[in-house]
């Protein structure tokens, strides 16, 4: 799907000429950036083969920071960059030098989560003048853990998601997809050779209700369970996404820090659980917060109208706290409230779904094709 909102850059962008590499990149505000990477590695994704990587290794896609440029970094293959970078394409005679117009390079991208995917937004940053003509993108859903043969198969049927598009060099090439469909795994195509310095695909998670059925009692609002933020106060110093990531926090910036408070007002966050549930347990870690983790936290749900379960609780800095609950609480959403100010690394909410959120949760999965 084409969306006018959205620019669309093309062409070479100026060579490099000294200080910020960042300073001419072309890039802008896309709708679907609050949503979760569902190419994200900490969520498990993979790029699990590609026809060439001869400069690049494609790895280097799902980098979670920007790609970063050193003029002076050479080595016996030439210019080494940070993203995924092919050779050129050549004919195959002297009387034919050029590629064809079916000729182009690819690469299979595991997502992390399964998911619905509402864009994407193919990076060529640092690729002036040897990014690809065009790119396009198909996507697939296929069970289990399957290999790159079995993704190749004749038998398989993929789902364009960004038809053949012209793109720009150095440059955040953004596409709305307009699919609801589950997907697991995708084909980046770069036509006919080329560049790109990172992939990123954004989406709502589709999980298993059977997996979760099996798993009984799980986190709630976890990302990789279906869980979601709705919205939150502040998220100047980091994505409140960050607090339903996959594991412990491994450092100051893989939590959620807000800005310092100057009024009287305090900071929060609301997420959609998985389906309706009953939670259980509760877990609030400041890991790696510790002149800046939030000083007080309560936490309500709602399932219609919103009732607090912890009561405002002192909380302290880089340290897991650990609530159990007076029976299961019924909820769909949850808001977790932190005073004044400052920030948590996860929240985790355990519990198992109710019946009711299952025969939800299975209805979505068949609506989507799983």
């Amino acid at each position: 799907m084409t969306d006018a909102s959205i620019p669309r850059f093309t062409g070479d962008a100026n060579p490099y000429a000294g200080g910020d590499p960042y300073a001419d990149h072309r890039t802008a505000d896309f709708p679907f950036t609050h949503l979760v990477d569902l190419a994200d590695r900490r969520l498990g994704a993979g790029v699990i083969a590609a026809n060439d990587e001869f400069f690049a290794e494609r790895e280097n896609l799902l980098k979670p920071e920007p790609a970063v440029f050193d003029p002076e970094h050479f080595g016996h293959k030439g210019k080494i960059m940070d993203g995924w970078e092919t050779r050129r394409r050549r004919g195959v005679s002297a009387a034919e030098p050029h590629p064809t117009a079916d000729d182009h390079d690819w690469a299979l991208v595991r997502l992390g989560a399964p998911g619905v995917i509402r864009g994407i937004v193919l990076d060529t940053a640092h690729f002036r003048g040897n990014y690809p003509q065009a790119v396009s993108v198909e996507a697939v859903a296929l069970p289990g853990s399957p290999s790159p043969e079995d993704l190749l198969a004749p038998d398989v049927k993929w789902t364009t998601l960004v038809p053949r598009t012209a793109v720009g060099g150095h440059a955040a090439n953004g596409f709305v997809v307009d699919a609801e469909q589950r997907f697991t795994h995708l084909r980046v195509n770069q036509h006919p050779d080329g560049g790109i310095a990172r992939l990123r695909v954004y989406g709502e998670v589709a999980p298993d209700p059977a997996w979760l059925a099996a798993l009984g009692t799980f986190d709630l609002a976890a990302l990789e369970n279906g869980g979601q933020v709705e919205d939150a106060s502040d998220r100047f110093y980091s994505p409140a996404t960050n607090t339903i990531q996959p594991g412990r926090s491994r450092k100051m910036d893989d939590g959620w820090e807000t800005r310092r408070r100057r009024d009287q007002g305090n900071d929060w966050i609301s997420y959609r659980l998985a389906a309706q549930s009953g939670i259980r347990a509760v877990e609030i870690d400041t890991a790696y917060l510790k002149g800046n983790s939030a000083g007080w936290a309560s936490l309500s749900v709602r399932d219609g109208d919103w009732t607090e379960v912890l009561p405002r609780t002192r909380l302290q800095p880089d340290t897991n706290h650990r609530f159990v609950l007076d029976g299961a609480v019924r909820a769909t959403h949850v808001r977790i409230d932190i005073f004044p100010d400052g920030g948590i690394s996860r929240l985790r909410l355990y519990g198992s779904l109710t019946d009711e959120g299952a025969a939800a949760l299975a209805a979505r999965h068949r609506e989507l094709g799983g």
